[in-house]
């Protein structure tokens, strides 16, 4: 972790911090050439101006700090660095021009979210394949609540991310400290298109950790082909959670009950 050492904020900083948000490169780059702006200059949070250019995605600005040497790897009071930054917004180019420039993939916020658990979480495909195959550890869970990147794709129904997670070996029944797992979560939802995605590779049917199961979970949300699924795949509508309770005791959907009690035929595609 660096130390923080903030200089103090001036007009002409402030006007660069303006022109990397705003991505104007020409003011950005008047402003480093007149030597009297630094590079590595920080408000008062600890943001650098690369920081904020690979924020909002500005490509040219990001590669002109570079350039000019920037130092990729600061991070800002809350744990937060450049990479982590253009991950969370799905900034490609960014990405990949931090990457290249040595940006550390296993920096993380605070929370222990890492740049992969971020881009996950906001669905972007084409940099989440970068950071797997520039070395980010696909079961790195966010240390505040153990939260996996698989999970958290599945919570915001990002079923392609999950399909790619899979593949790269992400661990499908790995629990959150509540004992929810991505499983549980999409049933709960309703994100069923996710669900498909993970029966394909077998996740625990049964009653979890935290004393409920996924088709638990599914009736309760009352999403009707969501419990389909689940049965399908093998769910057991005799088991009882924690608080004794069979599926069919947490709702009063008579399409849901037909199902659970096998009156209903196959699920129509």
């Amino acid at each position: 972790m660096c130390r923080m050492s903030f200089k103090k904020e001036t007009p002409l900083a402030n006007a660069a911090f303006w022109a990397a948000r705003r991505g104007n490169l020409a003011l950005l780059r008047l402003l480093l050439n007149s030597g009297r702006v630094d590079v590595d200059c920080r408000d008062s949070h600890g943001t650098t101006l690369l920081m904020v250019a690979s924020y909002a995605g500005h490509i040219d600005c990001v590669r002109e700090l570079v350039l000019q040497g920037a130092d990729i790897n600061l991070q800002r009071e809350d744990g937060g660095t450049a990479l982590l930054a253009a991950s969370q917004y799905g900034h490609m180019q960014v990405v990949e021009t931090l990457l290249k420039h040595g940006a550390n993939i296993h920096d993380q916020l605070y929370d222990g979210a890492t740049a992969l658990f971020l881009a996950a979480q906001g669905g972007y495909l084409d940099v989440i394949r970068l950071l797997l195959s520039s070395g980010a550890r696909v079961n790195q869970p966010r240390q505040q609540d153990g939260t996996a990147p698989l999970w958290i794709a599945s919570q915001m129904g990002h079923s392609e991310v999950v399909r790619v997670m899979l593949l790269r070996g992400a661990e499908r029944d790995a629990a959150r400290n509540d004992g929810t797992t991505a499983l549980l979560k999409a049933a709960n939802k309703g994100y069923n298109d996710v669900i498909e995605e993970l029966l394909k590779f077998s996740p625990t049917l049964g009653i979890l950790k935290n004393g409920t199961s996924a088709l638990h979970a599914a009736v309760l949300s009352g999403n009707i082909k969501t419990v389909a699924l689940l049965l399908e795949a093998g769910a057991d509508p005799a088991l009882r959670n924690k608080a004794n309770e069979l599926p069919a005791e947490l709702t009063k959907n008579e399409r849901i009950l037909r199902l659970l009690r096998g009156k209903e035929g196959p699920r129509k595609s």
